[in-house]
C-alpha cells in the first residue's frame, strides 16, 4: 500500500517534519512492505521557510536582523527556484512562540525586523518574494516594518515614532517617500486569515488577547489602529481596511497589500504548488494529515483542508490524526474526511501530552493501518 503522510506541526511539541516521521514510523511497524511518502508541510506559520526549502530544493540563508523588541535576532529565508525566488517568514522574526507568556510586551512589540529581511531581499535584486505571515506577536498595523524600508511617522510635536502598538495613536503625520520601488518585484503574502484590519472581526480585537493585550487595552489599541489608518489613507489616498487578510501578522497583511501591492494568497495552497505532493497523491492508496488540534477552525485554510483537496481532486482517502479534537471538529466529516483521530488515548496533563506525543503518534498510526488492513477498508491500486 502507498501512503502520502503530509502534517502540518503540532505546536509547541512536533515539526511538522518529526509528525510525519513518527507517522511513517508507526506505519511501517505494522507492516515494513508499505510505501510511505513523508512531506514537509506549512500554512504560512511556523516553519514555512523549511517547508518551501525542502519542497523546492533551496538553499537556507541566515540573516542578522531584530526580534519583536530590537534585540539582535539570527532568522533564515529560502532561496529556491535556482535563486530567483526568496521565501521568507515573520515567525521566525517576531514570532510569537519565541517569548513565553510573560515575556510578552504587544504594546511594545514591534514589525520592524521584518522590514530588515525584506528590504535586504529587494536590495538583493530578488524578482519574486513570498512573506508568510502566520504566528506574529505584534499588533503595530505594519508600522515597524514600514519604517525599516525607509518611512517616517511623527507625533503632533513632530517627534520620529517606532512602530509598536502604543504608538498608533499618537501618529499625525508620516513620509512614505523613502519606501523602495516595488516596480518589477512580485511580492506575494502566504497566510490563511481573512480578517479585515479594523472591526470585531479584524486584527486587535480577534488576535490581540492571544500576543497578550489585556481586555482593557484592546479598544484602545483599536482605536490607535483607526487613527493610523485615517493618516495613512490622508497621504496616499487609499484605505487599508479594504483588503481581506489585512489583519494578518498585526497588520502586515494590510500593509504589503496596500502600500507594497502584494497578492494575498493561502499558504498551503502555495506550497503545494512548488512540490510534488500532487503527484505523489495521483497514484498512492492513502493520504494522512494532522495538526495539533483538529476543531471548527480547521475549516478555515489550515493544512488538512489543504491536504484534503488535493486527495479529493484524485479520488483518495484521506484521514486527520491530531493532537486533539476541539469543538466541532466533526463538521470537518462535512468536507470528505474518511477519518479523523486524536492521540490523546486517556486523560492527561498538557504537560504529559507533550511528553508523550511522538509514542503516541506512532502508536495511532500503527492502529489506524492495522485497522485498514484487517478490514479491507481500501484496496490497494494493482
Amino acid at each position: 500500500m502507498k501512503i502520502v503522510v503530509a502534517c502540518d506541526s503540532f505546536k509547541g511539541c512536533l515539526s511538522s517534519e518529526e509528525a510525519a516521521a513518527h507517522i511513517k514510523a508507526g506505519i511501517l511497524r505494522e507492516n515494513a512492505q508499505h510505501e510511505v511518502s513523508a512531506f514537509q508541510i506549512a500554512d504560512g506559520g511556523e516553519g514555512t521557510v523549511e517547508a518551501f526549502c525542502a519542497a523546492g530544493k533551496g538553499e537556507l540563508i541566515t540573516f542578522e536582523t531584530k526580534d519583536a523588541y530590537m534585540k539582535p535576532r539570527l532568522c533564515q529565508y529560502a532561496l529556491i527556484e535556482d535563486g530567483k525566488t526568496a521565501v521568507m517568514e515573520v515567525a521566525n522574526i517576531i514570532g510569537l512562540s519565541l517569548y513565553p507568556r510573560d515575556r510578552r510586551s504587544p504594546m511594545y512589540a514591534t514589525s520592524y525586523g521584518v522590514g530588515l529581511v525584506l528590504k535586504h531581499l529587494i536590495e538583493s535584486g530578488i524578482k519574486k518574494i513570498i512573506i508568510a505571515l502566520g504566528g506574529s506577536c505584534t499588533n503595530d498595523g505594519g508600522m515597524g516594518m514600514l519604517m525599516a524600508l525607509g518611512a517616517r511617522f511623527y507625533d503632533s510635536a513632530h517627534q520620529r515614532l517606532l512602530g509598536q502598538a502604543q504608538n498608533l495613536e499618537k501618529v499625525r503625520y508620516l513620509d512614505l517617500r523613502r519606501l523602495p520601488d516595488m516596480e518589477g518585484i512580485e511580492l506575494i503574502a502566504a497566510c490563511d486569515v481573512k480578517n479585515y484590519l479594523l472591526g470585531e472581526q479584524g486584527a486587535t480585537y480577534v488576535f490581540g488577547k492571544q500576543k497578550g493585550l489585556y481586555p482593557n487595552q484592546i479598544p484602545r489599541i483599536e482605536r490607535g489602529m483607526v487613527n493610523y489608518c485615517y493618516h495613512i489613507r490622508r497621504v496616499t489616498k487609499i484605505n487599508m481596511n479594504l483588503y481581506e487578510g489585512g489583519g494578518a501578522a498585526g497588520g502586515i497583511g494590510a500593509v504589503l497589500q496596500a502600500l507594497l501591492h502584494a497578492k494575498m494568497r493561502p499558504g498551503i495552497e502555495l506550497l503545494i504548488e512548488y512540490s510534488d505532493l500532487p503527484k505523489q497523491v495521483e497514484t498512492c492508496d492513502l493520504v494522512i494529515t494532522g495538526e495539533g488540534q483538529s476543531d471548527a477552525q480547521t475549516k478555515y485554510g489550515k493544512v488538512p483542508v489543504g491536504i484534503l483537496k488535493v486527495a479529493r481532486q484524485y479520488e483518495k482517502p484521506c484521514i486527520i490524526i491530531s493532537g486533539a479534537l476541539g469543538l466541532g471538529y466533526m463538521e470537518l466529516y462535512e468536507l470528505g474526511f474518511a477519518g479523523i483521530f486524536s492521540i490523546a488515548d486517556r486523560a492527561m496533563t498538557f504537560q504529559q501530552a507533550l511528553e508523550q506525543a511522538k509514542d503516541k503518534l506512532e502508536a495511532t498510526a500503527f492502529s489506524i493501518m492495522h485497522l485498514l488492513e484487517h478490514t479491507v477498508l481500501i484496496e490497494p491500486n494493482k
